[in-house]
This record gives structure tokens, sequence and C-alpha cells, in this order.
């Protein structure tokens, strides 16, 4: 089968590997039907080191059951599932909290031998904890909306709900990418009215707002700060939804929050200190978020995408084959595609 693999910086490639089996007893095989490219994924693109051997990569999919391990009752075959970017038991501690990302036997999609998203099948391990059966079938006009569900969605979600998004709290997000767009359709989903996003780019910033932001910044740094709370009377939001990972990012987010503030974080930080010292202490302020654990978010989420309440799939600005998989790429590192949608 095809698949796609990671070489290095700037190197992707579509290749022939085996075909995945069952290896464990609570396995699935599972045909992917839709895949996409992640924002996360442009960051090993910009930066990893080039070997000899490439690794699989792609943690966003829905696919259909082909076959079963023994020990596999909640999924058969036929049943077109959607797979969360980590898998996880469903039974454990963590994951009975709703921290699948730290369930023990867990893990994550291209790695330790497990199998990559972006490529024509997939081995699923603890298929009955992980897969999500889906009652539609795989010609849904819904598979773009429901593709969203394995990340971008639920992180934009976890992002505001960390935060304690509701209808009391105004709201800004920081970074107009996939993530930050649907971190204002999730605030504006859980009541928020007023909601600042941050971003310059205007194709993007004009989906924002048909999403549900009601004021957009251009500016960026301290410029954009200003006018963030120029916007609130001077004092800032209640909640600021930081969804870059760059380091300037979390002190606009420090800047734009009003004191007894939270910021949430979900952009995977691309540095290791920030600005977390005596000031953020005066000020009362919560920082939160982190890696969606976004097999605790779908069946909440799922009524509302199979409703038509939500459209988070209009994100997808592109839809590419698997073999130009490596354009999918080329294209959001360029800042010409918003989020890549693979068609296998």
């Amino acid at each position: 089968m095809r698949a796609t693999l990671i070489y290095g910086a700037g190197d992707i490639r579509v290749e022939d590997v085996p075909y995945p089996r069952v290896q464990d007893p609570t396995d699935a095989v599972v045909r992917v039907v839709r895949s996409c490219i992640c924002g996360s994924d442009l960051w090993p693109y910009g930066s990893r080191p080039a070997t000899e051997q490439g690794d699989r990569i792609g943690h966003e999919f829905l696919g259909v059951v082909e076959e079963t391990g023994p020990e596999v009752s909640r999924v058969r075959p036929g049943d077109l599932v959607v797979a969360p970017l980590a898998y996880a038991d469903n039974t454990c501690v963590f994951c009975r909290e709703g921290l699948h990302t730290s369930c023990p036997r867990g893990g994550f999609w291209g790695a330790d031998g497990v199998d990559g998203g972006q490529g024509e099948a997939v081995r699923a391990p603890l298929a009955d904890g992980t897969l999500v059966k889906l009652p539609v079938g795989e010609d849904s006009e819904l598979l773009p909306s429901l593709l969203t569900l394995s990340d971008v969605f639920c992180t934009g979600h976890h992002c505001a709900v960390t935060a304690g998004v509701d209808m009391r709290t105004t709201v800004t997000v920081i970074g107009d990418g996939a993530v930050g767009l649907c971190a204002v359709l999730a605030a504006r989903r859980l009541g928020a009215e007023r909601i600042v996003l941050m971003g310059r780019h205007r194709q993007r910033t004009a989906l924002g707002r048909e999403f549900g932001a009601t004021d957009v910044v251009p500016e960026r740094g301290a410029e954009g700060v200003a006018r963030a709370r120029e916007l609130t009377g001077g004092e800032g939001t209640h909640t600021v939804l930081e969804c870059v990972g760059t380091r300037p990012a979390p002190e606009m987010a420090f800047g734009a929050v009003r004191d007894g503030g939270t910021v949430s974080r979900v952009g995977v930080p691309q540095y290791e200190e920030g600005p977390i010292g005596p000031e953020m202490f005066r000020r009362n302020l919560t920082l939160t978020g982190g890696v969606a654990p976004a097999r605790g978010y779908i069946e909440e989420l799922l009524p509302d995408v199979l409703d038509g309440v939500i459209e988070p799939g209009r994100v997808f600005d592109r839809t590419v084959g698997l073999d130009e998989v490596p354009d999918g790429y080329r294209a959001m590192a360029a800042r010409e595609a918003l989020k890549v949608l693979i068609a296998p």
C-alpha cells in the first residue's frame, strides 16, 4: 500500500509499505477514507534532521474497519469510524477522567511501530477504546467536518473548555490557523458573545467572523495587545486561547488577558521558557491547556456535527490525493492553504 513518510525537513515522500495486519487481539485494521495534514505536522516538516529511513506521519483520519482482533467487540468490519489523535484503552483512571492522552497503554500514531494516518490503511491498537463508530456512510458530505473530530476541532474545543469559556466570558483567540478558527467556533458554541480574533490573513479571519468572531485584530506584539485591550475598555478579556505555539504568542496572551483571567494554550510550544514570573503571579492569572484528549470529546461534539449545527470542516480549503501529499505540505508551509484534506 501507499503511505506518507517524513525523512527530514522539507522531505515528505509517499512510498510503498506493507499493508497492516492484526498483531494484537485488541487491534483493528482500518482502510483510510479521509485524512489530513495538521499544523503540528509542519513543525517536523520545517526542522526534522535528515535520516536515511523515513518515519510514518499523520494522526487525523476516518476509515472503514476491515478486520478486527478477537477481543474487539465495539466496532466491526464495515463500520465507518473516526480515530482521535491518540489511541487509548478508554478504561484506565486517566481515560475515565477524560485525559486519554495520558493513558498508560496508549500512544500516538506514527510512533513506536504504529502506522501514521496519512496512508491507505492503519493498524489501530486498542480499537474498542479508540475508534468511534459514525452513523453515516463513506460517501457522506459530512466527512470533512467529522474528520475534524479526530483532532483540530476537538483541540479548539479543549482550549475553550480548559479556559472556562461560557456565555459570561469574553474571549481573545490568538492565531488564525485551523486550530484558532476552530477555537473561535468552539467558544461561540459554548456561548461566548464577544470573541476577538488576532490574525492578519484576510481569508482566514473572514471565516473566523463566520464562525463567531466579533472583532479582528491584525496587529501583532505590543501593538496587537494594545488594540485588543482597547476593544475591551482597557481591561483585556476574561480568557485568551493561544493557538500558535511560538514564543511571542504566550507573551501576547498574557498581555491581552484581564487580571484574574485564564490563558489556555494548545499550540505545540516551540520554546522552553515563558513569561510565568512575578507579573503573572501578581495578576492572579491562570495558565492551562495542553494536548487535546480528543477521544474524550467526540461523543459530546458529534451530534452538533451530524445535525449541521456546526461546520468545522470548512477549515479545509484544499484537497489532494495521497500521491500529492508532498505538495499539500508545501502549500501549508507556504501559507497557500489553511488545512489540506487527503482523499486516498
